[in-house]
């Protein structure tokens, strides 16, 4: 959404859109479908820059406690609670980064830094703690049969009571869907240790980005009528992917956590790849484009430009997502 450095395709390229960009999503396609074999088993290591620096030593560290969590997941469990925003406070008084209430803090919150006191704002003690609390919860069920991290998560919603009455996580919708939303959310945060599964939906979004190549931007743009069908980066990705019924966030680096993370060199057409100034913090990104493959992806580069073929590969490349519908579904609402 903001000014980034871009380059144009060479005419040529431009001229034959549609098949530059069928033959890499049929050929990458080709040579993805012998390769890949999708995210298996929790990994301990963070993917690169999904967690704030000021926060992601502590989550790494903390999120090794007790084998119910790891990194990306006690991430996870931040991220859909404040955003990583230390100063959060909700309308039911729940308080820093971790949303503590007042009197689960009191209980459970531990002076992680050894400095004396326990501040529900300072993450050097609310992180600490929100892991002390995931593995005490998962002590306490840790004889009920099933997952255990999924049990501990139960316990966090519906308390630990309920998983121990029914042998597992109970039958309530909204513990159910709480589970799955963190687990889901995990897989964004944490660094595949195997390549990462096509996107089902990866080449009609590409169509729907590809059919709107040479509109001109609108910062804030939508695509609506109101907006003269006009886009923004995360505009453009976000309408791509709901043509196909994905559902996006609207800004940029919400986008990010919206599904696992390929590396560069596994890259496939569909995947959203984004840019920042701090390759260290996603919620630093400001611009996002899908890729198309051979380096290239379609983008809403800026104010005066039109959507427009343009390289990835630049200084302030960040990384790619590999868009699901779960991990769609599984973002909060507000960050």
């Amino acid at each position: 959404m903001t000014v980034r450095k871009a380059w144009l395709v060479a005419g040529a390229v431009l001229g034959a859109g549609l098949s530059f960009v069928m033959l890499l999503v049929v050929g990458v396609y080709v040579v993805a479908g012998n390769l890949a074999s999708g995210v298996g088993g929790a990994t301990k290591a963070l993917a690169k820059g999904a967690v704030p620096a000021a926060y992601s030593g502590l989550v790494q560290k903390w999120g090794n406690l007790c084998p119910a969590i790891n990194p990306a997941l006690l991430a996870a469990q931040l991220y859909q609670e404040s955003g990583f925003n230390p100063r959060a406070q909700s309308a039911a008084a729940a308080q820093g980064i971790a949303q503590f209430i007042p009197g689960t803090w009191a209980t459970h919150g531990i002076d992680g830094d050894g400095d004396g006191d326990r501040d529900v704002w300072d993450p050097n003690d609310a992180i600490p703690s929100a892991a002390s609390y995931d593995c005490k919860l998962a002590s306490y069920v840790k004889d009920v049969p099933g997952d255990a991290t999924r049990n501990m998560l139960a316990s966090y919603n519906a308390g630990a009571y309920a998983v121990i009455k029914y042998g597992g996580v109970p039958p309530y919708k909204e513990t159910q869907n709480y589970v799955k939303t963190i687990t889901t959310l995990e897989e964004s945060f944490a660094a595949p240790v195997t390549r990462v599964d096509p996107s089902e939906q990866a080449a009609a979004a590409i169509t729907y980005a590809q059919n709107k190549l040479g509109t001109p931007y609108l910062w804030g743009g939508d695509g609506t009528a109101q907006d003269g069908g006009r886009f923004d980066c995360s505009g453009l990705t976000k309408a791509a992917y709901e043509s196909v019924g994905v559902t996006l966030p609207r800004v940029a680096n919400d986008q990010w956590n919206a599904g696992p993370h390929p590396a560069r060199d596994e890259l496939l057409p569909g995947d959203l790849v984004f840019f920042s100034d701090d390759l260290t913090n996603s919620r630093a990104i400001r611009h996002v484009g899908i890729y198309v493959g051979g380096g290239y992806m379609i983008d809403a580069p800026r104010t005066g430009a039109v959507i427009r073929f343009d390289p990835i590969d630049t200084p302030d490349y960040f990384g790619a997502t590999r868009v699901t519908e779960d991990g769609a579904k599984a973002l909060p609402t507000t960050v």
